[in-house]
């Protein structure tokens, strides 16, 4: 399951440029048998992300990949708030028995250095509490990349989505089962 924002669901491209599509491509090239389920839902927030987690274990995924509270940070909302989303959502993944996969974001610097550094180690600090497997930064290698992000400087194209699978997969990969 890929749950998390418009970096999820593809925003401005077709469904099969996304990364849960071009992820699942990547499965079946490799042998494995998983049906990604893309839970993508453009501008929704970590508070948002609460209110979905009970639809997302309605599907009983054996991993989720959450991706969210990018536009948490680029509306300036309140950290400890993020934090304690996230870690809701986290921990109601893992009660129903979903290995969890934690993707990190980075915001601009003009939000603040003590904003940005703040926001982006929430992410590291709840991986670790938690346990689970952690991608400190999920644009790693795409962001601030003309050529791999789409005319609004912000969503990866589909050539970005293609590297984004790739940062994915050594992280992904011992979890799984063929």
């Amino acid at each position: 399951m890929a749950f998390g924002d418009s970096l999820t669901a593809g925003l401005g491209l077709s469904p099969e440029e996304s990364y849960p599509a071009r992820l699942q491509e990547k499965l079946l090239l490799s042998g494995y048998r998983y049906r990604v389920v893309n839970a993508g839902v453009s501008g929704d927030t970590t508070a948002g992300g609460v209110r979905r987690v009970e639809w997302v274990l309605k599907s009983k995924p054996d991993v989720v990949i959450l991706e969210l509270g990018a536009n948490d940070g680029l509306r300036g909302l309140d950290l400890a708030e993020t934090r304690a989303n996230l870690d809701q959502i986290i921990q109601r993944l893992l009660a129903g028995n979903a290995t969890v996969i934690l993707a990190g974001m980075k915001l601009p610097p003009n939000y603040g250095a003590d904003y940005t550094k703040a926001f982006q180690a929430l992410y590291a600090d709840l991986a670790q509490r938690h346990g689970i497997p952690f991608i400190p930064f999920f644009l790693e290698g795409v962001a601030a990349k003309p050529d791999l992000n789409q005319a609004d400087g912000i969503h990866p194209t589909g050539q970005g989505y293609a590297v984004v699978v790739t940062n994915l997969w050594p992280v992904l990969e011992p979890l799984l089962k063929k």
